[in-house]
């Protein structure tokens, strides 16, 4: 049976070890954001062609509820209504919602089906900057309707890095 004292692991106190862990979480928390821990996934419409395929996303039908000005980007409501009857021969399937200046396009995408009653979501997201979301919706006929909306942030989110 191996013997181990407490404060010492493998030949390293545990001052040492919380040390090294403090200069490491400093030296990333200082760290300047650089182009390349903000550049993107994928473009805004590659990602809406994976949701949509080479289906048309025809406009209408989809109400997009987002403020038009942004005080701070952290936390931003969003609202997506689709009108649908949600009967089992007309609804709402899913709904994406997308952006163009995240570090990821695809924001959220929501699975409904007909029990669910209403085609409504909301959620809080976040924004790296002044940019405008686009919502998507596929009815149960393959169709696809979108809206979209503009958002002015005045303080960023989303800054990874």
């Amino acid at each position: 049976m191996r013997r181990v004292t407490v404060g010492r692991m493998n030949g390293l106190d545990r001052r040492r070890v919380l040390a090294g862990a403090a200069g490491t979480a400093l030296a990333v928390a200082l760290r300047p954001a650089t182009a390349a821990a903000l550049s993107r996934i994928e473009t805004t419409e590659s990602a809406i062609r994976r949701f949509a395929g080479d289906n048309p996303i025809r406009p209408g039908r989809v109400t997009l509820d987002l403020p038009p000005l942004v005080e701070n980007g952290n936390t931003v409501p969003l609202g997506v209504t689709v009108e649908s009857p949600m009967t089992p021969e007309d609804h709402v399937r899913r709904i994406g919602v997308f952006n163009e200046k995240n570090p990821q396009p695809n924001v959220v995408t929501v699975h409904l089906r007909p029990g669910a009653g209403r085609a409504q979501v909301a959620t809080r997201i976040r924004l790296a900057d002044t940019q405008r979301i686009t919502a998507i919706a596929e009815m149960s006929d393959g169709t696809y309707w979108s809206a979209s909306a503009d958002a002015i942030v005045t303080l960023a989110a989303c800054l990874e890095g």
